[in-house]
């Protein structure tokens, strides 16, 4: 009795021994983040620039996020833990007698950190948990909380959802170890609860039933399929689990809902179905290769359209075939490879590009949850290769494999921390995805106004220039180049970028109201006139032209 307990308090000394260097890891890693600004992409008007979210806590607020689909999603959860990080920025410059200005993205920035360090010990805790397997669970952990593909999730303030959401999923999946352990109701509505408030962190949650579906295969062992047909033995797990796949419905009508009326969702003649399913290939194997080899990252890769090499597509195809159909052959005798794969495969899906939202064809911050699968797979499969059975040899083996371990952990700590510090600022985070892809127009544009708010137009200007040189109909751009011109005092070269941009997009109210006011400046009032009242014809409501129309009928009335 004495020695059961000595040798349980020994095993959680481990645990906890292992928790803590999974933390410190962790923070090597991803603690410089605190002293990184906001980027100018989603960072501004998420955060930076949202009335809500730099109001804080209260009433309104929280009704805001709980009703708002703002930036074509609805997530209100992490709304809402925005706002407790600018409680947090407000009551830390009130105690110490602080004027943060800026610097109070430091909060955001520290939030995310702590959230993907409870997410890599708790991976490891969920996994022991299911397995035993102490060092493999630990080996698992350890890639998911140093990964170079998981700066993005990190780093990101805007990706504060990926973090949030992940935590719930992980608490989830503990709460389904001690449900199927115990069966009772009690813990089942605790996995119900979990996941119902997960989803309101970020709908990518939409596929956890099946992976819980998957733990019962392995390791959990719940579903046998040597008793059965597969069929016959996965049918009351499917039922048992019909809550959760009603709520996962119910999140992806919100998604959909909220991303169609924000515009975000690309039409069919743009990006046909064809093409999205041979990115969706391409994206399956690229994500693999840049799990193993995490080089090139960038904040945005620009969907290929129809442009992909049909040898990608083909050799890409061909791979996940006979990927998968590997991985349903050892459904029986090597379980953990085919919840591994297809723990990749299922978890993709929401953000595979099947429904295209946004113009990436890819994004590292996608694989923050599927390429835990892979981690899993290489974890249990590797040692599993590599076993032999002679006592001495299996030693040096484990000797071997623990040495290689630590050696690929403390790689890509590594790897990582020296990449992280591309997040720094909008000028270092876009001059790392320009050296990627020098044709990305979106990264020049954006490094163009991270130059104009430090007051480098004719750089700003030189980037807006590249930027319509590889996408001539890209609108932003051209307004953008506009503005760049009128604050740099070259107002006529201002007004004709203005005007191109109203004669491709006549219904660009910017271009419109700015043009407006620089004839209104110049004092030709009728031109003035003109711009704002089609501004006010467009949107009625536009509180800024009705304010400048009001004021040039009174100047041209008064002749000045």
């Amino acid at each position: 009795m004495l020695c059961g307990k000595g040798l349980r308090n020994s095993l959680r000394c481990r645990e906890v021994r292992v928790g803590v260097v999974l933390l410190g890891l962790v923070l090597v890693v991803f603690l410089q983040t605190a002293g990184f600004d906001f980027v100018n992409f989603d960072d501004d008007v998420y955060v930076e620039n949202n009335p809500a979210v730099q109001a804080g806590l209260n009433r309104q607020t929280v009704l805001w996020a709980l009703t708002t689909n703002y930036q074509a999603n609805w997530h209100p959860l992490t709304w809402i833990s925005l706002m407790v990080d600018t409680e947090a920025a407000k009551l830390a410059g009130w105690l110490f007698d602080l004027s943060l200005g800026r610097s109070n993205s430091g909060f955001y920035h520290l939030s995310n950190v702590l959230f993907h360090a409870a997410n890599t010990v708790l991976l490891f805790v969920v996994l022991n948990a299911m397995t035993g397997a102490l060092w493999k669970s630990a080996f698992v952990a350890a890639l998911f909380g140093v990964h170079p593909l998981h700066i993005e999730s990190v780093a990101w303030i805007s990706e504060r959802k990926d973090v949030l959401s992940t935590l719930f999923w992980l608490f989830t999946m503990l709460a389904y170890v001690r449900y199927a352990r115990t069966g009772t109701r009690k813990d089942y509505w605790a996995v119900l609860i979990l996941y119902a408030v997960g989803l309101t962190a970020k709908p990518m949650l939409v596929s956890l039933p099946i992976v819980l579906c998957l733990l019962d295969l392995w390791p959990l062992r719940r579903l046998q399929l040597e008793r059965q047909g597969a069929c016959g033995a996965a049918a009351p797990l499917l039922k048992e689990k019909s809550p959760l796949f009603v709520l996962a419905a119910a999140s992806c009508v919100v998604t959909l809902w909220a991303q169609k009326s924000g515009g975000a969702v690309a039409r069919l003649d743009v990006y046909p179905f064809g093409v999205r399913l041979a990115n969706a290939f391409v994206s399956y194997a690229a994500y693999l290769l840049k799990t193993v080899w995490p080089a090139n990252l960038s904040v945005l890769y620009l969907h290929p359209g129809r442009n992909l090499p049909i040898w990608q597509v083909l050799c890409s195809g061909i791979f996940l075939f006979l990927a998968t159909a590997a991985a349903v052959r050892l459904a029986r005798s090597r379980q953990y490879a085919t919840v591994g794969w297809f723990w990749y495969l299922v978890t993709l899906i929401p953000v595979i590009g099947l429904v295209q939202v946004g113009k990436q064809a890819m994004a590292d911050r996608y694989t923050y949850v599927p390429i835990i699968g892979i981690f899993i797979l290489v974890a249990w499969g590797v040692p599993e290769v590599l076993a032999v059975r002679s006592d001495r040899v299996e030693r040096l083996s484990r000797l071997c494999l623990s040495a290689a371990a630590v050696v690929v952990v403390l790689v890509m700590v590594l790897t990582s921390y020296r990449a992280v510090g591309v997040w720094r600022s909008s000028i270092s985070l876009f001059t790392q995805a320009l050296k990627v892809d020098p044709t990305n127009a979106l990264a020049y544009n954006n490094l163009g106004n991270a130059l104009v708010d430090l007051g480098e137009f004719s750089r700003a200007i030189d980037c807006y220039h590249k930027a319509l040189r590889y996408r001539p109909e890209y609108a932003d751009a051209r307004y953008n180049l506009a503005e760049a011109y009128r604050q740099s005092g070259a107002i006529d070269k201002a007004i004709t970028e203005y005007k191109r941009v109203i004669a491709m997009y006549p219904r660009y109210i910017k271009a419109r109201n700015n043009l407006g006011s620089v004839y209104a400046l110049q004092g030709k009032y009728d031109l003035a006139i003109e711009q704002f009242r089609a501004v006010l014809r467009i949107d009625p409501q536009n509180a800024s032209a009705r304010s400048n129309l009001k004021n040039v009928l009174r100047a041209k009335a008064l002749g000045l």
